[in-house]
């Protein structure tokens, strides 16, 4: 399973743009990136990436122009996609949308879902908050452990 470090300042940043989103009762999305070279787990999370998207209460999904820029700014960065992390207006679960709308499509690619809008979630809880899902060799969403020894993310400093 891929796992994942990232910084208290990666789940606070990722909080604060769900919430704003929440704010207008949207869905949101963010990608964590991290360096393209990285091949031992857990890889660092060095980025929160915010895409342009089209939102609504149920769902979110990246115009092609978002997509391009996305393409344009993980080769310049030398940067790859780690995980998709977005919000639900209430319980977190993998939807049928999010299965439809997934930016990463890789075997092992990870997809995190916070309830409400990220209303109620801190750093402290994030792991306890976030359902996480990994992406079979059967192109379906598998749930996984989020955090502590064996879960898909870690959170260092």
């Amino acid at each position: 399973m891929t796992a994942l470090s990232c910084t208290t300042d990666t789940l606070a940043r990722t909080i604060d743009i769900l919430r704003a989103g929440g704010a207008r009762s949207e869905e949101r999305v963010v990608l964590w990136l991290g360096p393209a070279s990285a091949i031992r787990e857990p890889m660092p999370v060095t980025e929160v990436y915010e895409p342009d998207q089209i939102t609504d209460i149920d769902y979110f999904k990246l115009p092609p122009t978002s997509l391009r820029a996305l393409m344009t700014h993980l080769r310049g960065a030398r940067l790859k996609i780690l995980a998709q992390v977005h919000s639900h207006p209430g319980r977190a679960f993998h939807s049928e949308a999010d299965d439809e709308w997934a930016i990463v499509r890789h075997v092992g690619a990870l997809s995190l879902v916070l309830p409400e809008f990220a209303r109620n979630t801190t750093p402290a809880n994030f792991a306890e908050q976030a359902a996480s899902y990994r992406l079979s060799g059967e192109n379906e969403w598998v749930r996984v452990p989020t955090g502590g020894p064996d879960g898909c993310i870690g959170v260092v400093g």
